[in-house]
């Protein structure tokens, strides 16, 4: 390859970095400047969305420049390239689980949920014990569900999306690694981060119960667990999704 390609290719894969960057400066400064509700906790979860994809909306501007214009001959791959073979697999896998809980969590919460003393539907738990009812709240019933449901869907969406279109981009594969490992970290925070909330706000309204018992004990443990693992997960991948290029040698 000629001296100008090489130093050309140098110049735009050097700006992946800045550009991927400033997508999170991105998501920060919408989140500051934007509120999405009137209640704290509710633009909370909507921050979370907003800020992964700002965070996937710059590694795919990162991409498309560090993406080698087509004027040379390249000779075509025989293999075919996977998402799985960039994915980092350990962290995809956990942060798929993780999905599934935030999942399962948030349908429990709206199956659950009730109206609160002022009448609202969908924000507070009501629990019935010998000395009365008691209501507790907040609980992340439908209103607060919504917020996470749709970052969860759109996140996934837009994750799947640009890791396929960093699989399939020429390029060299570390690039592609590189970038695939950012979209997943985006993603994980989108994930890790409503799951760490989610689990809080139930082991508060647990621990509320007045006439709790073994049930309770074991809800507890595993909202305490939950949010246990979610919270260090959600610290990994903004790491991963700052600085992929650490994370290169790492295990898969």
């Amino acid at each position: 390859m000629p001296a100008a390609a090489r130093t050309e290719g140098t110049w735009r894969t050097g700006l992946n970095t800045p550009v991927r960057w400033a997508g999170a400066a991105t998501g920060l400064a919408a989140n500051a400047l934007v509120t999405f509700s009137p209640e704290p906790v509710v633009d909370l979860l909507y921050a979370f969305p907003v800020f992964s994809l700002c965070v996937m909306a710059g590694v795919f501007a990162a991409d498309v420049i560090a993406r080698p214009r087509p004027r040379w001959l390249r000779a075509a791959e025989v293999t075919p390239r996977r998402i799985r073979d960039y994915a980092p697999r350990s962290l995809t896998a956990a942060l798929a689980a993780q999905a599934v809980a935030l999942l399962a969590l948030l349908i429990v919460a709206a199956t659950t949920a009730s109206a609160d003393s002022d009448g609202r539907p969908g924000r507070a738990l009501s629990v019935t014990c010998p000395a009365g009812t008691h209501l507790l709240s907040p609980w992340p019933g439908p209103y607060y569900a919504w917020p996470a449901l749709g970052g969860l869907a759109l996140g996934t969406v837009a994750c799947a999306l640009l890791l396929r279109r960093v699989t399939v981009r020429s390029g060299d594969d570390d690039q592609r690694r590189i970038n695939a490992r950012a979209a997943v970290g985006a993603w994980g925070v989108l994930v890790s981060a409503p799951l760490f909330a989610v689990s809080s706000a139930m082991a508060v309204g647990v621990l509320g119960v007045p006439c709790g018992g073994a049930m309770n004990d074991v809800a507890l443990a595993g909202l305490a667990i939950s949010a246990l693992i979610s919270a260090p997960t959600a610290g990994h991948c903004l790491g991963v999704l700052l600085l992929p290029q650490a994370y290169l040698k790492a295990r898969p």
